[in-house]
This record gives C-alpha cells, sequence and structure tokens, in this order.
C-alpha cells in the first residue's frame, strides 16, 4: 500500500534548536494514524511542518514531506495556499478561539468556501451539507450566529464542517478534544470515525490524551522528546509496549497499567460509530 504522507523530518527554532530529529512517519489513505506524547514533545511542530506554517514561529525544517507525488517543504507560500484547506485540513484545540468573533459563522464558512473555488454561489449549499455530516441541528440558524453564541462542543463540530467543506484527503486534529468536557469530547471522538469512513478521509489524530488515542485510531506513533521512539498498531502498542517510555505513559493512566487494555477496548467498543446519516443531530 502506498503511503498517502510520507515524512522524514529534523526541525529547529530559532531558540530552541533539534526540536524534532529525523522523525519519520507514514500516513495511509483512509486510516486514523495516533501521534501520541507528552506536551512539549514536538507533536505540533509536526502539524506546522506538514501544513507550511513553520516559518510564522521561526522554525526550520530539514528532510521531506512527500504528498500527493509532491514534496511539501520544497512548496512556495502560494502553492502552499492551494494544498492547505483543501487537500489538508486543520482542527484545532481551542474552537471558539480559532473563530472570528466580530464574523457571523456563515460569513466564514463562505471565506472557506472562497478561498479555493471560484464558484461563489455554491458555498451555502455545501456549509448546510458539511452541517448536516457533523450534525448540527438547522444549520441555517447556525450560518446566522455569532461564535458567542454556541457552546464550545458546537463550535467545534463547525470548525470540523469548515475543515471537511473542500473534502480534504487528510484532517489533521491538534489536541481537538482537550478542551472539552467528556461527554463532548467521546461524541467528537465519534464524529472523527464516522467522517473518516464516510469520507474515506485520512485522520492525523495528535494527543496527548492516551485513551482517546486507542480508542480511534488505527496505528499510533508515540513522539517523545522530538523523536518517534515506538510505533505499529493500537493493539500492539497499549498492550505490549516495547519501549519504556510507553511503557511510562501507560502507567500514568489512573488505573494502572494492568488495567489498560480492558478499559481501552471497553472504550472502544463504546465509541464505535453508526453511520453518518443515522446520527442524531445536536441542537
Amino acid at each position: 500500500m502506498n503511503a498517502l504522507l510520507q515524512l522524514r523530518l529534523s526541525v529547529d527554532y530559532a531558540t530552541n534548536k533539534g526540536v524534532l530529529r529525523d522523525v519519520a512517519l507514514d500516513i495511509y489513505d483512509g486510516e486514523i494514524l495516533g501521534l501520541a506524547g507528552e506536551s512539549g514533545s514536538g507533536k505540533s511542530t509536526i502539524a506546522l511542518s506538514i501544513l507550511g506554517l513553520l516559518e510564522h514561529k521561526r522554525g526550520t525544517a530539514q528532510g521531506q514531506i512527500l504528498f500527493g507525488g509532491r514534496d511539501l517543504l520544497r512548496l512556495t507560500q502560494k502553492d502552499m495556499r492551494k494544498v492547505r484547506g483543501r487537500e489538508i485540513a486543520l482542527v484545532l484545540q481551542s474552537p471558539l478561539a480559532s473563530l472570528n468573533p466580530a464574523l457571523k459563522i456563515g460569513t466564514q464558512m463562505a471565506e472557506a468556501w472562497r478561498a479555493h473555488s471560484s464558484d461563489g454561489k455554491e458555498w451555502k449549499r455545501r456549509a448546510i451539507e458539511a452541517f448536516e455530516l457533523v450534525h448540527l441541528a438547522e444549520p441555517e440558524v447556525f450560518l446566522n450566529r455569532y461564535p458567542r453564541e454556541v457552546s464550545v462542543g458546537q463550535a467545534q463540530r463547525i470548525l470540523i464542517a469548515m475543515a471537511i467543506l473542500h473534502r480534504p484527503r487528510l484532517l489533521i486534529a491538534d489536541e481537538a478534544t482537550s478542551a472539552l468536557d467528556a461527554i463532548t469530547q467521546a461524541e467528537i471522538l465519534q464524529l472523527f470515525k464516522r467522517l473518516n469512513r464516510g469520507l474515506n478521509m485520512a485522520v492525523l489524530f495528535i494527543s496527548h490524551d492516551l485513551l482517546s488515542v486507542a480508542s480511534l485510531c488505527d496505528r499510533v506513533a508515540v513522539l517523545h522528546a522530538g523523536t518517534i521512539v515506538e510505533s505499529g498498531s493500537t493493539g500492539q502498542v497499549f498492550s505490549h509496549p516495547r519501549e519504556s517510555y510507553t511503557r511510562k505513559l501507560l502507567n500514568a493512566l489512573p488505573h494502572g497499567p494492568f488495567k489498560v487494555a480492558e478499559d481501552l477496548q471497553a472504550l472502544a467498543e463504546q465509541l464505535e460509530p453508526a453511520p453518518l446519516e443515522k446520527q442524531p443531530p445536536v441542537a
């Protein structure tokens, strides 16, 4: 199977050298890859590198990021703008902070559509369709609301709808459930899984929350101090970790290492999604 994205990467910041060191990561069509690790391990730097946003943080990258036959590190910013949001989309941790408080949600959806489409009249139909896919009730009502008029969970669904407007091949979710309560977090994890299956969209799920990673992802890569220390299938990594750092992460879970596999399996079964069209909408 050919990889959708192949990454071989080292990254330095102006004030912090060796943030990433010879990181190797492959993402395949239609899979959900979890990138796990503690805060400061370099997870978000990988996302910034893939999206061509590293220079805004005064970072420099060496290596290559192959996507669709192109090395993203060699593209100009003009060419990256054609990729970003259309072929590769991003969902961030703080949904309300990611939306412009001064603009109605419909205006922001229209801007996201027009960034990659010359058909300006199509945006509303596509926005309503995206809202239906993320199961927001009364899409027209949400289009006329301001961000302050929606909950955090609703705002995260709106951001996901915005991210899938152009049906990207890869969605990067960077700590996308970290700001949510437990119930909403479980709903968003279900949503990612449904969209992955329904749209055949690969997902890079970046998180320090091991339970979320284990319940959602097909494969897992564990990042520590800028290096991938372990990778493999979710079951293998969490049930039979090879590396001491992975075992340390598992030992930090509330129930201890001997109950982890059992708890993860129970959570995964709870999060098994129904098809996209059978989910009830969120008011």
